[in-house]
């Protein structure tokens, strides 16, 4: 590696700083602080660690781990879209594309690459490392609700319906994690702090 690379590498390890103070409409657990998105990358880390096991397919936990870490960089650009908004789409990748050839094009070019091309797999959700870390993604935030007597459910009058569709994607990584999600979304609506 050259001065040049390094030079890039620093100023990439500077940018991503920003992510710290990207805040998720979520809360952290039995807590009335926001998360932001620094602390969700690292918490969907140690879960994948965690509960690697209950991947319905053989992953490479490194590569899930460098998917979790870096989902969201893209969001010091293009912002948190709440995955509930009923506006704007969760999903918008044009912006989020042009967030990632900037911010990871601070790089050198190789590891420019390879991080982009982890984030594409990540978005497209296909590969099992993929479909493990979009689990992890869409787990921690129920948890956090649940632990929240309804979070942001109750805050933004989300309903069963939307967190259910949402939250099944879990089922596409792991079939034992969605049946534990499934029975917390359930026991929700039978607490009365999701609405059916």
């Amino acid at each position: 590696m050259d001065t040049e690379d390094l030079l890039g590498q620093i100023a990439f390890i500077k940018e991503i700083d920003k992510l710290k103070y990207i805040q998720r409409k979520t809360k952290l657990f039995n807590s009335e602080r926001n998360e932001n998105d620094a602390e969700h990358s690292w918490h969907l880390a140690l879960m994948a660690i965690v509960l690697a096991d209950h991947s319905d397919a053989p992953i490479d936990v490194l590569k899930v781990l460098k998917m979790v870490l870096i989902h969201d960089i893209v969001e010091i650009d293009a912002g948190d879209v709440f995955i509930y908004d009923m506006i704007k789409s969760h999903s918008n990748t044009d912006e989020e594309r042009v967030a990632a050839n900037r911010i990871f094009g601070l790089l050198p070019k190789n590891q420019a690459e390879e991080l982009i091309a982890i984030w594409e797999e990540f978005e497209a959700g296909e590969t099992n490392e993929a479909k493990f870390a979009k689990s992890m993604d869409r787990l921690e935030p129920l948890l956090q609700n649940t632990s929240n007597n309804g979070g942001t459910w109750k805050e933004f009058g989300v309903n069963y319906d939307k967190v259910y569709e949402k939250k099944s994607v879990i089922k596409n990584g792991s079939k034992s994690l969605w049946n534990y999600a499934e029975g917390l979304i359930n026991e929700s609506v039978a607490k009365g702090i999701l609405k059916k």
